[in-house]
This record gives C-alpha cells, structure tokens and sequence, in this order.
C-alpha cells in the first residue's frame, strides 16, 4: 500500500476526467460532420470507464477501460443540394447527442475539479505531516 494512496486514487480519477473531456470535446467539434453516402456516419465517443479495486478490498482508483462508439441510427435530412446527398437527396447527420454531451461535459468538469481538489488537499495534509515530524 502506498503511503500517498489517496494521491494515487485522485489522480487515477483526474486522468479518467480528463480522457472524458477529450472525448467529449471531439464529439462536439464533429457535432455537424457529414460524411459521403458510402461512409460511415460520425459516432461520438464514449469512455468506458471501471473501478480498480485494491489487494486489501478498498477501492484503489478507477481506470478507462476501452473506448466505444454510440449506438443507433444516424437521422436523415433532407437536403438534395447537399454534396453528400445520397441519391434520394438525404444526409446522414453524426449520431451525437448535443444535449447529452453537454450534461456529460458539466459532469466530467465536476468530477475533474473533484478529484483535483482531493490532490490539493492530500497534498497539504501530507505537508503538514512533514512539518511536524521536523
């Protein structure tokens, strides 16, 4: 066991937050990419995350265990003038979720923030302790 465990375990949420952001800001930069008929349409990013649990039963951290593509159907517009019409004059849109990207945004700042905060303060208690120990 680490004596700077709770460093260790902040920082493992700091960098799954931050992988979050990236991918949450990758699908709202490509939130209006089109793509030609025979593509396949942009589909945001989705981190999978899981906790790693410790030797001694405690929760040690959590890690990005893979990233997945969302799921379902891309809408259709109409749009015949469009230069990646298909030949009925539709465009395949992205299959990304503006609403839920940002409320995932907000939720990954938090968390990122959160856990920053948790390296601040160990960092001053551990401080602190070797002040003591002067």
């Amino acid at each position: 066991m680490s004596v700077f465990r709770s460093l260790d375990i902040a920082a493992s949420g700091a960098r799954m937050s931050r992988t979050w952001l990236d991918a949450i800001a990758h699908n709202i930069a490509n939130v209006n990419t089109v793509r030609p008929p025979d593509e396949e349409p942009f589909r945001a990013k989705l981190v999978v995350a899981k906790a790693v649990e410790g030797a001694d039963g405690a929760g040690d951290g959590v890690a990005v265990v893979g990233i997945q593509e969302a799921p379902g159907e891309p809408a259709l517009v109409y749009d015949p003038t469009h230069p990646y019409a298909d030949e009925d004059g539709y465009v395949r849109r992205p299959v990304v979720d503006l609403a839920g990207q940002m409320a995932d945004l907000m939720a990954a700042q938090r968390s990122y923030q959160a856990n920053l905060s948790v390296v601040r303060s160990s960092r001053e208690a551990y401080e602190a302790a070797l002040r003591i120990g002067r």
